[in-house]
């Protein structure tokens, strides 16, 4: 984020005249914004940190602490399109920061809930929230910049996303079994409400989207429509694995509970390296950087396979599988914004409901693969699915040629037959 993006000197006029903010001013509110994905992604996955103390605290069983982040994704998954919809013609910065207070106010109730009903009910509120501020925020963080920067942008604005299982889910863990859980549910609360008043201040009250960052700057429906199914596939073979990585490291690995820090921390820290690596190429490779990741992901999650009972090997493909999934996001997310057929907005609502589809599908086969052929299959069903996205992705090309050639031939009108056979 301290890397402040190019002037605006170096755009045309007609360009700075519909990006009203100096580059002091736009690089801080993509800093409250990076601020905000951080924000979200603790607050979201916070409850698997403190699964036991709060399952002990409020009286409950451990898979129902659990369903508070399952029944969250679920509302992510079900509500990002129609919110979106709802809300598209609307001002971009009350939209937004109304987000941001929700998600304040709604953690604000769940620190304070008597019951689990009411942190359920809570919980539900705040996921609808972010369904809304997955789909808007990058294309509102990229219509604070020139169009040629867009891949950098949205890696700055995803290091809020990558620090997140780095500083906030170990420190939220760490402050939760020290003070209870509802002392991190309270700070992030106050994050959240200090992201909406800087959301407030930073953003124009003048709408700044133009045509670079309300639209596809490359529309393909057929590009997009590879692109969610690709991303659906890959979460999932990740959240296979990743979602029981702890028994994993345990049973298989045979690491000591007081290793498993450490090791998501190296998870942590590749992902901070993979978000930084891929926000260097995305505007030159843009497709490149989405398959590269898939086929990293199915390397490190067939090595695990392979070799995850050594333990210098696991420590080093771990880090490689963080590493290759958030650059993948990033990429994934970047791609969202270049093919989107229609609105970027509805485009990255889409995008959301894929990844939360992944999310929620992963924890389901991972489930029963730990129930059924043991924990080491978690990482070859991975493997196996990442692979077939990195294939899907890989395809693309394909049907890009297939409808450029399919629209030629709508303007060859003496070679209708040859086009139809081609079609």
């Amino acid at each position: 984020m301290h890397e402040m993006l190019p002037p605006y000197s170096q755009i045309l006029e007609s360009q700075v005249r519909t990006l009203p903010l100096s580059p002091r001013r736009a690089n801080a509110a993509l800093l409250m914004l990076a601020v905000s994905t951080f924000s979200y992604v603790t607050v979201e996955v916070l409850p698997i940190g403190l699964l036991t103390v709060m399952a002990d605290d409020l009286g409950r069983s451990r898979s129902e602490v659990g369903l508070l982040v399952t029944g969250y994704a679920v509302v992510v998954v079900l509500a990002s399109i129609p919110l979106v919809r709802l809300t598209h013609h609307l001002p971009r910065r009350p939209v937004l920061g109304s987000t941001l207070g929700v998600m304040a106010l709604a953690t604000t109730v769940a620190t304070v809930a008597p019951t689990y009903e009411v942190l359920f009910a809570a919980r539900l509120v705040t996921g609808l929230s972010q369904a809304l501020f997955w789909a808007i925020a990058p294309p509102i963080a990229t219509s604070l910049f020139p169009p040629q920067v867009r891949g950098r942008v949205v890696a700055r604005l995803a290091i809020g996303t990558a620090l997140a299982p780095v500083l906030g889910i170990p420190l939220g863990t760490w402050l939760g079994e020290q003070a209870g859980w509802r002392v991190p549910f309270a700070v992030m609360a106050g994050l959240g409400a200090a992201a909406c008043v800087g959301i407030a201040c930073l953003l124009p009250a003048v709408e700044v989207r133009n045509g670079a960052s309300g639209r596809g700057s490359d529309p393909d429906v057929r590009r997009y429509a590879v692109l969610i199914v690709a991303s659906a596939v890959g979460v999932t073979g990740f959240l296979t694995f990743n979602t029981y990585v702890t028994p994993f490291l345990l049973d298989i690995t045979g690491f000591s509970s007081d290793a498993l820090g450490p090791m998501l921390l190296a998870s942590g820290a590749g992902g901070m390296i993979g978000t930084l690596v891929a926000g260097r190429v995305l505007d030159r490779y843009p497709w490149g950087t989405v398959v590269v990741p898939f086929a990293v992901l199915a390397g490190a999650l067939g090595g695990l396979f392979a070799v995850g009972s050594w333990k210098v090997p696991t420590v080093l493909l771990i880090a490689l599988l963080g590493m290759a999934f958030s650059a993948m996001a990033v990429a994934a997310q970047s791609r969202t914004l270049q093919v989107a057929p229609g609105s970027t907005d509805m485009a990255s609502a889409g995008t959301s409901s894929a990844f939360n589809v992944g999310i929620a599908a992963g924890a389901f086969v991972g489930g029963a693969l730990i129930d059924g052929p043991g924990v080491r299959s978690v990482a070859l069903v991975g493997a196996v699915l990442a692979a077939a996205a990195a294939l899907v992705m890989l395809g693309e090309p394909v049907l890009a040629r297939r409808r450029v050639r399919v629209a030629e031939c709508n303007h060859d009108r003496p070679g209708r037959q040859v086009c139809e056979d081609a079609a």
